[in-house]
């Protein structure tokens, strides 16, 4: 019997070495943490090294835009190019990234099947050493998942993580949209202080004659006194606009995600569009189209996905898990196997709670998504009929500066005919280029309609599928 006694431990004793075996196994394949600190002088020091030089930059640009930039940096940078540019170094984008990256790693969370259990319990009876003393006992809980609850909950996860990257569409938009807005108000700015400064000079012109009239005894002082005033004003109004076109520049630098000093002294240019892109504007197929595939509605819709996922869950946890427990002991010499079968009894509750909760969060889900779809719509409204307005504006205004333009040449060969003074004639230029500034001010509007009609409707939303990769490996 003592020969027996020695075997039942031996064994045992190499059944535990093979389990201590395959635990360290399993913790060689285990993940280890890296730690990965963040400078804030380093990171700092990387923002500052932006330029619209950057090589790394011209690679992406060319590869996106579908043609080589044998000059670089190029002569001028337009709409397009800046776009990519904010795509390739924008931070909000990296952040909208990084949280689509940490809803597709639910995912593979959603899809992982729950462990096995092993217990180990040595035993040993102090009383009695025949036929043995020792008392081993192993038991094993192998869980099973029932009703459909790992699918459901993958379908949960898939939707949280759809949503996820149709957001990072929606921050793609909202940069793309931010970029165009003050590139724009850039170039009104730039020149709205062109038009000012025809007008200081002009002015400036008018005051001389003015004076000069007055120390000749033709006019009274007085009168030159609101000339003066207006000069002081349209100086006033310059230095407004250079301020304007100052922050604009920052506010595109931000868009851009460089510093002020990278866009410095670089020609921008802007291309209007033409009558045909204006027309498609107010075409009703795709008033339709928004209100079905915008990035944020179609978000909103994965969002509901993942709400009636998560409810179905919720109903299939009304089902138990079922715990399979196999086991052994070794009991004073004789071999003693179980089979055990764990099962949760629903008899104080059937899980009634998370269920009426995730109810309530579907319909609050699906309210979302009708209260999204009645601002877009009102939304597009409010565009095409500010664009229906301003593009009706911006024809009187044309047809204004025109006419005041006739005005000036018929006061010039008045001039040149004798018929007219000099002071005459530099009045008709001054209210020509006031004409004119009135005339850029609602072509500036009208242009703002025009954007605001494009972010509502979102017809250019044929993004590049860089958008959703961190294109930035010289920074990491």
């Amino acid at each position: 019997m003592k020969w027996r006694e020695q075997q039942i431990i031996r064994y045992s004793l190499i059944l535990f070495s093979r389990v201590l075996l395959l635990i360290a196994i399993v913790a060689t394949s285990c993940v280890r943490f890296q730690p990965k600190s963040i400078s804030p002088s380093a990171t700092a020091a990387r923002l500052e090294e932006r330029w619209l030089t950057n090589d790394g930059l011209k690679i992406f640009l060319q590869r996106h835009l579908g043609r080589d930039l044998p000059a670089w940096p190029p002569a001028s940078w337009d709409f397009e190019m800046l776009t990519l540019a904010a795509f390739y170094w924008h931070p909000s984008l990296e952040v909208a990234r990084a949280q689509w990256a940490v809803a597709r790693a639910g995912v593979e969370t959603a899809g992982q099947r729950p462990n096995p259990t092993l217990n180990i319990t040595p035993g040993y009876n102090t009383t009695t050493a025949m036929p043995s003393p020792w008392l081993p006992l192993s038991s094993l809980d192998v869980p099973i998942e029932t009703a459909g609850k790992r699918r459901y909950r993958q379908a949960h996860a898939t939707g949280v993580a759809d949503a996820a990257r149709l957001n990072v569409m929606t921050i793609a938009w909202q940069v793309r949209s931010s970029l165009r807005s003050h590139l724009l108000e850039y170039h009104a700015a730039d020149q709205r202080e062109e038009f000012l400064r025809q007008q200081i000079e002009l002015q400036e012109q008018i005051v001389k004659a003015l004076e000069q009239q007055v120390q000749a005894g033709a006019l009274a002082s007085t009168e030159l006194f609101p000339m003066r005033i207006g000069l002081i004003k349209l100086r006033l109004d310059l230095a407004e606009a250079e301020r304007l076109h100052g922050e604009a520049l920052a506010r595109m630098a931000e868009d851009v995600g460089v510093s002020l000093l990278a866009l410095k002294n670089i020609p921008l240019t802007l291309q209007m569009p033409n009558d045909q892109e204006i027309a498609d504007l107010t075409v009703d197929k795709f008033r339709t189209a928004a209100l079905q595939n915008r990035a944020d509605i179609l978000g909103a819709l994965a969002e509901y996905a993942a709400a009636q996922s998560s409810l179905q869950l919720e109903i299939a946890k009304q089902y138990p898990d079922i715990h399979l427990q196999p086991g052994y002991q070794f009991d004073q010499g004789d071999n003693k196997w179980s089979l055990g079968l764990l099962v949760e009894l629903p008899i104080l509750n059937q899980n009634q709670g998370p269920i009426a909760e995730a109810k309530a969060r579907r319909e609050e889900s699906a309210a979302k998504f009708i209260a999204l779809q009645a601002r877009v719509l009102a939304e597009i409204d409010r565009a095409a009929e500010a664009l229906r307005i301003t593009q009706r504006t911006v024809g009187m205004l044309r047809a204004l500066a025109g006419a005041q333009a006739q005005r000036r040449d018929a006061m010039a060969a008045q001039f040149k005919a004798g018929a007219i003074d000099q002071l005459e004639l530099l009045n008709a230029e001054s209210e020509l280029v006031a004409a004119q500034l009135v005339q850029l001010d609602g072509q500036m509007r009208f242009q703002q309609a025009i954007g605001t009609m494009e972010d509502a409707l979102q017809l250019k939303l044929n993004l590049p599928s860089v958008i959703f990769e961190s294109s930035r490996s010289d920074e990491h």
